[in-house]
């Protein structure tokens, strides 16, 4: 873990001088500004009065008292509790959003007009901003249905393509959907942005969570839409590829990812069975998915000599694509000890947050962690003397 990033505070990032009004609240709307944040955007996170949801959402909580969920998706920025019902807030409201470059929201469609919040009332006054729309399911026939990431795993395929091919669907461990989302509406946003530089107009970008997974189970997806039929659950394996899957060793499990022939030669070689490449029933992958029964058969004889960090040593030594199943705690020690720096800490005033970093990696504008997640409101006068300032 890197003690601290202060030496990095103050780099100009790719976005500086990018105002972003953000009135996204749960997860894919702050985690696409928490990023512009990290980018050197400046962001202002709109909340009701009773805050966003999750800073309730816990345990667990973090060194300085907030909920872990809350902070995963909003360093950097700072927080503004506005009332949209109250004269002075909407007033508020108004001035900052008019002024903004960016303007993410996830409100049911509908929500932002009738407090004159949406594009069209915006762009009048200022027409390079940029509006970002986020929703469950569209803002068509959909427009009512609520977008909670659970909810749109089930009723968008995922959980139909996940668990044991015996047993119940499941749902992923995390809220996938909405990441996936959020990182549409950034790549959405940097894409407007980067139009209105040859343009010099804003517009109006729509993102939704059932869009955006059918679009992110990728070959899944396109098999269901190239052969009319819907693929089903196949547990830990892969539907196209053998062996793909974790396996048993002497003592636990070890995820084997072959992705091709030359890998698979490789893999029975170290196993000390070279002659199974040459195997009609294996010697290519569609061979192998055909008698995948046989192979994982095969393999879990072989694998049962040693432990799972024998073989993900020795096979990860001649390039094929082994490793152990890690709890979280431990995929971070691994990026740890590649120097992918998983962790850096953030400071606002005499409070330190411990932060999963930002994944991007640039060679002159590097992403900057200059706040930890705000109080609730506690940017409420910076903001105001800051719009005075102009």
């Amino acid at each position: 873990m890197r003690p601290d990033v202060t030496d990095r505070q103050h780099d100009p990032g790719p976005l500086a001088g990018i105002r972003v009004a953000d009135f996204s609240r749960v997860l894919a709307g702050p985690y696409a500004t928490m990023l512009m944040a990290d980018l050197g955007a400046d962001v202002i996170k709109v909340e009701p009065p009773s805050g966003d949801d999750t800073r309730q959402w816990a345990p667990p909580r973090d060194a300085t008292g907030r909920a872990t969920y809350f902070a995963a998706a909003n360093r950097n920025k700072r927080s503004v509790a506005l009332d949209l019902t109250d004269e002075a807030d909407h007033a508020r409201a108004l001035e900052l959003a008019t002024s903004a470059d960016v303007v993410v929201e996830n409100f049911r469609p509908g929500v932002m007009g009738r407090f004159g919040l949406d594009h069209a009332s915006l762009s009048a006054a200022n027409p390079r901003v940029v509006m970002c729309s986020i929703t469950g399911f569209g803002s068509g026939p959909g427009a009512g249905l609520p977008g909670y990431d659970l909810l749109v795993q089930a009723m968008g395929g995922l959980m139909s393509i996940t668990g044991d091919p015996d047993g119940e669907p499941s749902k992923v461990g995390v809220a996938l959907v909405d990441v996936v989302t959020g990182l549409h509406a950034l790549s959405a946003v940097q894409a407007a942005l980067l139009e209105r530089t040859r343009s010099g107009q804003g517009q109006h970008v729509e993102v939704n969570l059932l869009s955006s997974l059918l679009s992110g189970l990728v070959n899944q997806t396109s098999a269901a839409v190239g052969t009319g039929v819907s693929p089903g659950r196949s547990g830990n394996a892969h539907p196209s590829i053998s062996p793909y899957e974790p396996l048993p060793t002497g003592d636990g499990q070890l995820v084997v990812a072959v992705g091709n022939d030359r890998q698979f030669q490789r893999l029975v070689r170290v196993l000390g069975e070279p002659e199974l490449a040459t195997d009609d029933r294996f010697a290519t992958n569609v061979a192998r998915v055909e008698h995948r029964a046989a192979l994982r058969a095969t393999l879990e004889r072989l694998l049962a000599a040693r432990s799972a960090q024998d073989w993900a040593g020795e096979l990860s030594a001649v390039g094929v694509p082994a490793g152990p199943i890690n709890s979280i705690g431990q995929a971070i020690e691994l990026a740890e000890s590649l120097g992918l720096d998983p962790v850096v800490q953030t400071r606002s005033g005499d409070r330190v947050s411990a932060q999963v970093s930002n994944p991007m990696r640039f060679s002159r504008t590097p992403a900057a962690y200059r706040s930890a997640p705000p109080d609730l409101d506690e940017h409420r006068g910076a903001w105001w003397r800051d719009a005075a300032e102009g």
